[in-house]
């Protein structure tokens, strides 16, 4: 089966921008006297904006106070390092249209680049951030994939078969009791004969979602086949290296809300929910005072929007909202 791979256009813009309109402009000085040494005039112009109104210095000096923070080098190091020479604080200044097309490169050439190329050579379907696709499977069942996914496939010699390479894939299979529908992920397979579900793989797990039908999930466990569980609709499960969960109940309306393109959450730790949207996200999302992680929100957003749904999450939680260049969005 032929690879397929959604494309699509990073439609951010270069500049920095934020929810605020004194913000934004805090920023606009910030770089520009951040970039060059200002001449007369530049200084001129600049201490007649701060003496407009007060909030134009406080603004000002807070994105001083936050570009120099422990907190903002602490958020900083949890980005992929070839993000991190956007945002590091330095003692000089230095063009950002440089480090942006210096992070460019180290994209272009970086290693976890072998990450994605081995996958990428594997994958018959692959997902781009944001995007999701539909895909009828030779057995005549339904595979949605949703973002940043890839898969391979296998229907040779009568077999069933789909291995998540990365991401997370919805299912909706076609009953043959002859021939078992398989779906392995990093650390456990599920095994269906007709059904509707869910696989997600992550670094340290995979997670099953039964939307109808009966599914047994066995943990693959260094190839033991060591932990297993049943479920039934309206119950998950997550699989690690070691093990398989306890059953768990889950609201699948909620839990698989984005085959309808929407991200629906209740109560939830901000930080739990920016986790997610990261996932639909081009750039890194950074949080620069841990406190904001801890915030409780509720919501239901659209996923084509993650910018927008970013904006109204912090305007209602009343967090700062700044965006600059590589498409980085930092709450604070």
């Amino acid at each position: 089966m032929g690879h397929q791979n959604a494309h699509d256009t990073d439609g951010t813009s270069s500049g920095f921008t934020s929810a605020d309109p004194v913000a934004e402009q805090a920023l606009d000085w910030f770089v520009r006297l951040r970039n060059s040494e200002p001449d007369a005039a530049t200084y001129a112009a600049f201490q007649a904006w701060l003496a407009e109104d007060p909030r134009h210095d406080a603004e000002f000096r807070s994105l001083e106070t936050l570009w120099n923070s422990r907190s903002f080098s602490d958020a900083v190091k949890t980005l992929p390092v070839d993000r991190r020479a956007l945002l590091r604080p330095k003692t000089r200044r230095w063009p950002l249209h440089a480090a942006a097309l210096a992070a460019s490169v180290l994209i272009a050439v970086g290693v976890w680049q072998y990450s994605a190329l081995t996958i990428a050579i594997q994958a018959d379907f692959e997902t781009a951030t944001g995007r999701q696709t539909t895909v009828r499977l030779p057995d005549g069942s339904m595979m949605m994939l949703n973002t940043d996914t890839a898969v391979a496939t296998d229907f040779e010699g009568g077999r069933r078969h789909i291995r998540l390479l990365r991401g997370e894939a919805f299912f909706d299979v076609v009953h043959d009791p002859a021939r078992p529908f398989t779906v392995s992920g990093h650390y456990g397979e599920v095994q269906v004969l007709g059904t509707a579900f869910s696989v997600r793989t992550g670094d340290d797990e995979d997670q099953v979602v039964l939307e109808r039908g009966r599914v047994q999930v066995l943990c693959l466990c260094d190839g033991k086949g060591m932990g297993k569980a049943e479920l039934v609709p309206g119950e998950a499960v997550s699989i690690t290296a070691s093990a398989v969960s306890p059953v768990r109940a889950t609201d699948p309306s909620a839990t698989l809300a984005w085959r309808e393109g929407r991200i629906i959450f209740e109560n939830a730790s901000l930080g739990a929910v920016l986790e997610e949207l990261r996932r639909y996200h081009r750039g890194p999302i950074v949080v620069a005072d841990e406190r904001v992680n801890r915030l409780v929100v509720t919501g239901n957003y659209r996923l084509d929007n993650v910018e927008g749904a970013l904006r109204t999450l912090a305007d209602a939680a009343g967090v700062g909202f700044y965006r600059i260049p590589g498409g980085i969005i930092i709450l604070r």
